[in-house]
């Protein structure tokens, strides 16, 4: 069958259906795939990685929006808190205090525009060189993910996914690091993305498990009927098996989960 490429963001997905000739509750399915490629990674001008030396831009899509703010942007002009809070808030970073204190002063001295800069900033506010072994891909990570806007992007992505499946459709989602996974997961399960995670969300999510496991489609929580609009196909989330994570490493990381539109 014929395949039609639509280049565009998950925000811009329901106007870029919809100029295809796609009305709302019409596809059967949809894979919705949260990661970054291999090449962005594997080119440093994209400034992806802090493992080779490149441009510090982080920007998924810079030749569409060139005028879209770089990470190098936001390392020189954001204030220490604002810094903290994005390595904090992003890659779940315990020393981001340190780390953003560490780019407020370097930066006083040089403008950090480089990924090999930022690198050595933060080898620097680390104890020692194997601490910064097994934790130089997490603050990357923060800064692609604010720059691009990542969470709020998929957020969207999943909800014109549910508006344009038709019931009994299925959704699959591909995530890559415990942020995506747990909007994903709160989104199939209906909780409010602004509830904070904590005890009774956990409590929502394993009694929707186990309405889940029953043949009517009757869903409720502690606290009444539930908002979930999905059927999971299976309860646990699906990782990579050992010969997957031999095959592509980068998959190492991957959490996939489906359910059927109700």
């Amino acid at each position: 069958k014929q395949i039609r490429a639509l280049l565009g963001q998950f925000s811009q997905a329901e106007a870029l259906l919809t100029s295809a000739g796609v009305e709302p509750g019409t596809l059967d399915g949809v894979l919705l795939d949260a990661g970054c490629s291999s090449m962005q990674f594997d080119t440093p001008e994209r400034g992806f990685s802090l493992q080779k030396d490149g441009p510090l831009d982080m920007r998924m899509d810079s030749d569409r929006y060139p005028d879209m703010p770089t990470a190098a942007d936001v390392v020189n002009a954001l204030d220490q808190q604002a810094l903290a809070s994005i390595l904090r808030t992003y890659g779940e970073e315990r020393h981001a205090k340190k780390i953003a204190s560490a780019i407020v002063q370097a930066r006083s001295i040089y403008p950090i525009t480089r990924t090999q800069q930022l690198a050595s900033i933060v080898a620097g506010t680390l104890i020692n060189s194997s601490q910064w072994l097994r934790r130089k891909n997490i603050n990357p990570q923060s800064l692609r993910i604010f720059v691009n806007d990542e969470l709020h992007e998929l957020f969207i992505g999943l909800k014109t996914a549910e508006k344009f499946l038709k019931p009994g459709g299925c959704l699959v989602a591909l995530s890559f690091h415990s942020l995506e996974d747990r909007i994903i997961k709160r989104f199939l399960h209906g909780i409010d993305m602004t509830e904070k995670y904590n005890l009774g969300s956990r409590q929502k999510i394993r009694q929707a498990l186990k309405n889940c496991s029953k043949e009517d489609n009757t869903q409720e929580s502690p606290s009444g009927k539930s908002n979930s609009k999905w059927i999971l196909i299976q309860k646990k989330v699906l990782t990579p098996q050992a010969k997957d994570i031999q095959t592509n490493p980068r998959g190492r990381s991957a959490k996939l989960r489906a359910a059927i539109k109700r």
